[in-house]
């Protein structure tokens, strides 16, 4: 069974871990400095990580005193799981709802964070609200969504992962192949995405942004206080 502070969905297994085979240097984010700075004072703090179970990113987190649970939502986009399409009409629908069902049971306004990653980037531009709407309803006041979004001129790299060598800097293993099927996520359209609009953006040297959109004001007291 997994421990009590790790929550694994359906799809993934404690045995299942993802082993780190890096194939681009480590970098440091300013998002993830403002972030852990705002919740420094949260003793244990509630995170849902959206991508793949990497053993680097867990051993960092649960370190930290982190509740974690996974749902790994980038692999079945990136591979184009046909499982979460409708292909029965002139086009195809993205099955949202199906999709979500992935993610295990997290109570409402319960966590300090999500790490979505670049999933923005590989769904429909018509099922982002309901599903940055679905994430944002697991994060308390204060709570904030971490975003990667790229660039317009970074036309390949959708089969990208990232993972956490510590707090504030990430692993990655970037493919420069496989291209994005959509456009570009601006930063006025996060804004309109996430319910308060509001968000703070951070540049990087890849060819990706760094966004967080932070839920309604900083309450004296965050998830796992």
């Amino acid at each position: 069974m997994p421990s009590p502070q790790l929550l694994m969905s359906r799809t993934k297994s404690q045995e299942n871990l993802t082993r780190v085979n890096p194939s681009a240097p480590a970098t440091a984010s300013r998002a993830l400095e403002w972030l852990w700075q705002h919740l420094r004072d949260v003793r244990n703090p509630w995170i849902l990580d959206c991508g793949p179970a990497f053993q680097s990113s867990l051993d960092v987190l649960l370190r930290r005193g982190v509740k974690v649970y996974v749902a790994d939502l980038l692999t079945p986009v990136q591979r184009d799981e046909s499982a979460f399409w409708s292909r029965a009409g002139k086009k195809p629908i993205f099955l949202l709802q199906d999709f979500l069902a992935q993610l295990p049971a997290i109570p409402s306004e319960s966590l300090s964070a999500v790490f979505c990653w670049h999933l923005l980037d590989l769904l429909p531009r018509d099922v982002l609200h309901s599903l940055v709407g679905r994430l944002c309803s697991f994060l308390r006041p204060g709570g904030i969504l971490f975003c990667h979004l790229r660039e317009p001129y970074l036309a390949a790299g959708a089969e990208s992962y990232w993972w956490f060598e510590n707090l504030t800097v990430l692993g990655s293993k970037v493919d420069s192949k496989k291209l994005f099927r959509y456009p570009t996520v601006t930063n006025r359209e996060m804004e309109r995405l996430v319910p308060s609009g509001n968000v703070k953006t951070f540049l990087t040297r890849s060819g990706r942004r760094e966004a967080l959109g932070i839920k309604g004001s900083h309450p004296e007291h965050l998830p796992g206080t």
